[in-house]
């Protein structure tokens, strides 16, 4: 892991030498933030590894012919369940050193990961807040998702889009059939995003909480362990993972079902020998257009609801995380 961290961080400067200047996202401020990080530092610095997958699996995807990204990626995969997810980086590593020629192509799309992500983190920041009350913390959470909502060209909407932008297109579904390991593993990734949000709602006993982070921690490695049975076979959505959070920030719950259902499309329009490389581009600025319109494309809150059990159950999505 250190090897290989070491060459991202030494070729940084030189990459980022060849990047034209671009705009960046900056956090909602306030004393919550790094919170998480602070009382839950074995399961923040996951979120450091994570970063690294998506990364490195949207530059293989690019910059290889499927057949070999696929050898490319099954090496990845046993760095990251072997080393990168066993000791996570202290630090969050810099994307686009790992991700150089994807970023040139699709630096849209990577700015909105990196807002949405940010949104994450600071929602887990306020639920780890002990000085929040409940009230303070749930009224925090609703400013900070108007904050990013404010940043019009990366924020995702807030109404849950349809499935079928991600398994009804031409290109769909391509890269959980090619490369399902590694698809199984990014999809337990998306279950833990959620689902830790259900570790600070099993109580109001914030005495509760390391011991309810750990749990559902513990749960999201025994799905790696178990490996690829234990992962999801379906795309966890957040109605069913995580109802409680669900019921008290629809908005943000379905800005993250938004986000990973763009995960899935970008991989697989990535994947896809039907798109040119030359073409992956303008493919994914197209699909962008199309996730952000809130006006069309959309699910029903009704139906949104009702997905895990749609889809089989939410055992498919890895079930629901929390306690009781």
């Amino acid at each position: 892991m250190i090897r290989r961290l070491l060459f991202v961080l030494l070729a940084l400067p030189t990459m980022l030498m060849a990047q034209q200047r671009r705009d960046e996202v900056r956090p909602y401020p306030g004393s919550f933030n790094w919170q998480f990080l602070g009382r839950h530092a074995d399961a923040a610095r996951l979120f450091n590894a994570f970063d690294y997958g998506h990364a490195i699996l949207y530059e293989r995807l690019l910059t290889l012919p499927l057949k070999d990204a696929k050898v490319a990626l099954a090496d990845e995969y046993d760095f990251l369940v072997g080393d990168l997810l066993v000791k996570p980086p202290r630090f969050a590593i810099p994307e686009e050193a790992i991700e150089p020629t994807y970023a040139k192509v699709a630096w849209r799309a990577k700015v909105t990961f990196d807002w949405a992500h940010i949104l994450h983190r600071q929602i887990y920041d306020a639920y780890a807040d002990p000085r929040l009350t409940p009230a303070e913390r749930d009224a925090l959470i609703e400013r900070i998702t108007d904050y990013y909502l404010e940043e019009t060209r990366y924020a995702l909407p807030t109404v849950p889009k349809s499935m079928a932008l991600m398994d009804e297109q031409p290109f769909s579904q391509i890269f959980r059939r090619e490369v399902p390991q590694f698809n199984g593993l990014i999809w337990s990734y998306h279950w833990l995003q959620i689902g830790l949000y259900e570790a600070f709602l099993t109580d109001d006993d914030r005495s509760n909480d390391a011991a309810s982070v750990r749990q559902v921690t513990g749960r999201w490695r025994a799905m790696v362990q178990g490996a690829p049975a234990a992962y999801p076979s379906v795309m966890p959505m957040a109605p069913a993972v995580a109802p409680r959070f669900s019921k008290a920030h629809p908005r943000a719950a379905a800005i993250f079902d938004n986000l990973h259902m763009l995960h899935d499309i970008i991989s697989d329009i990535l994947a896809a020998p039907t798109i040119p490389r030359a073409g992956k581009g303008a493919e994914i600025q197209r699909q962008l257009d199309l996730m952000q319109d809130p006006t069309r494309d959309l699910m029903g809150a009704e139906h949104w609801w009702m997905m895990g059990d749609m889809m089989g159950g939410v055992g498919k999505m890895g079930g629901v995380a929390g306690g009781p």
